[in-house]
């Protein structure tokens, strides 16, 4: 393996044209659906936002959904507490939700009918969100912490990692309660040694890619 240094914006450039080369190689009129992995630190919500405009300039419809707009109420996400690592690991995303109204409906066969967000965790109540068309052709960029090794039916996955200690440097105080929770995904699921890509994310400034060697 070799560790490839890129700027922020030659990352996105390249993950936005890596991305439209996979919609086209897909066979027939596929939608693609990314994952963009990492904790809150990793800058996952950034980095698919800043990936958008370059999809559409490439020609690409693009729907960007975030996993915390796809969470569990708050009477299943706080049965155990509000700082409970392992129900956060295990509990607050509704990966049943995210399947049914996102990843599913843009897959093979899929009506392409998507909904953006399912529930309004601080009203704790359902979106109310409309329902939006991603054509074929089009791309979906869901992200947030902890969506590989689920088994949810991503077809690209990109993962933001982090060393333990730039995790801990970089995760707001208010939230380092949840850091059991990311070293157990990291040392159960071990999700840069699967991920479609991986970018080491310790810096945001100074971003790099993890490539095997003799990748372009």
């Amino acid at each position: 393996m070799r560790i490839r240094p890129i700027s922020p914006d030659l990352l996105v450039d390249e993950l936005a044209s890596r991305l439209t080369d996979a919609a086209t190689d897909a066979a027939g009129p596929a939608r693609l659906r990314v994952a963009v992995d990492g904790a809150p630190a990793a800058g996952a919500d950034d980095l698919a936002a800043a990936l958008v405009d370059p999809l559409r300039a490439r020609g690409r419809p693009v729907l960007h959904v975030r996993a915390t707009d796809f969470l569990r109420p708050a009477s299943l996400r706080f049965e155990l507490g509000r700082t409970n690592p392992d129900s956060f690991y295990e509990n607050w995303v509704d990966e049943a939700g995210l399947r049914r109204e996102v990843l599913d409906p843009a897959g093979p066969g899929g009506s392409g009918r998507l909904l953006p967000s399912l529930w309004d965790a601080d009203a704790d109540r359902a979106s109310r969100a409309g329902y939006v068309h991603l054509p074929p052709g089009g791309v979906v960029l869901v992200s947030g912490p902890l969506l590989l090794g689920g088994g949810l039916p991503f077809d690209v996955t990109v993962h933001l990692q982090l060393s333990p200690a730039a995790l801990r440097r970089r995760t707001d105080p208010a939230q380092e309660w949840a850091l059991p929770a990311f070293d157990r995904y990291a040392e159960e699921v071990v999700p840069a040694s699967f991920a479609d890509v991986v970018v080491r994310a310790d810096d945001p400034r100074h971003p790099a890619l993890v490539e095997a060697d003799g990748d372009a």
